[in-house]
C-alpha cells in the first residue's frame, strides 16, 4: 500500500477524534459555566477561587483545540481530501470565531490571580458577557462540527 495514502487515512482519522476532544472539552467548560454562575456572591472566595481556576484553564484548552488543532487538521488536509468543505467552511468562519476568542481571553486575565470581594461580586454580570460570546463561537463551531461529521459519514460509508 502506498504510504501516502495511509499517511491520507490516519491524518483524516485523526480530525473526527480532534473534533470529539473538542466537543469533550467544551461540554466540560459548559458545565464549569454553570457551576460558576451558580455561585451566590456572599460565598466565600476560597471555594469559588478554585473553580474559577479550573474554568479558566478549560477556558485555555478549549481555545487551543479550535485554532491550533481542530482549524490546523483541516487546513492540512490535502487538495482532494471530502474534508475540504468542512475547511472552506472554517475559513469562512474562522474571523468571527476570532472574535470571540478576544471575549474569553478578556475574561480570562480580567479573573487572573487572587479573587477580590468585587470581582466576586461582578461574577455573574462578567459570566454573562461570556456566554453570549461562548454561545456565538459555539454556533459557529457546530457549523464545522457539523461539516466534519457529514464527510466523516461518507468515509465510512
Amino acid at each position: 500500500m502506498n504510504t501516502a495514502m495511509i499517511a491520507d487515512a490516519a491524518h483524516s482519522k485523526a480530525l473526527p477524534d480532534l473534533v470529539a476532544k473538542l466537543l469533550t472539552v467544551r461540554q466540560e467548560i459548559l458545565v464549569l459555566y454553570q457551576k460558576l454562575a451558580a455561585l451566590k456572591p456572599a460565598m466565600p472566595a476560597g471555594p469559588a477561587q478554585h473553580l474559577l481556576q479550573r474554568f479558566r484553564q478549560t477556558l485555555m484548552d478549549y481555545l487551543a483545540l479550535g485554532p491550533f488543532e481542530v482549524y490546523q487538521a483541516l487546513e492540512d488536509q490535502p487538495a482532494d481530501s471530502p474534508y475540504c468543505p468542512a475547511r472552506d467552511l472554517a475559513r469562512r468562519l474562522y474571523a468571527r470565531i476570532a472574535r470571540t476568542t478576544q471575549a474569553v481571553l478578556a475574561f480570562h486575565d480580567r479573573y487572573d490571580g487572587e479573587l477580590s470581594d468585587l470581582a466576586l461580586a461582578d461574577l455573574n454580570q462578567e459570566l454573562s458577557r461570556l456566554g453570549e460570546s461562548l454561545a456565538t463561537r459555539i454556533e459557529l463551531e457546530d457549523q464545522i462540527v457539523a461539516a466534519v461529521r457529514n464527510h466523516s459519514a461518507t468515509l465510512a460509508a
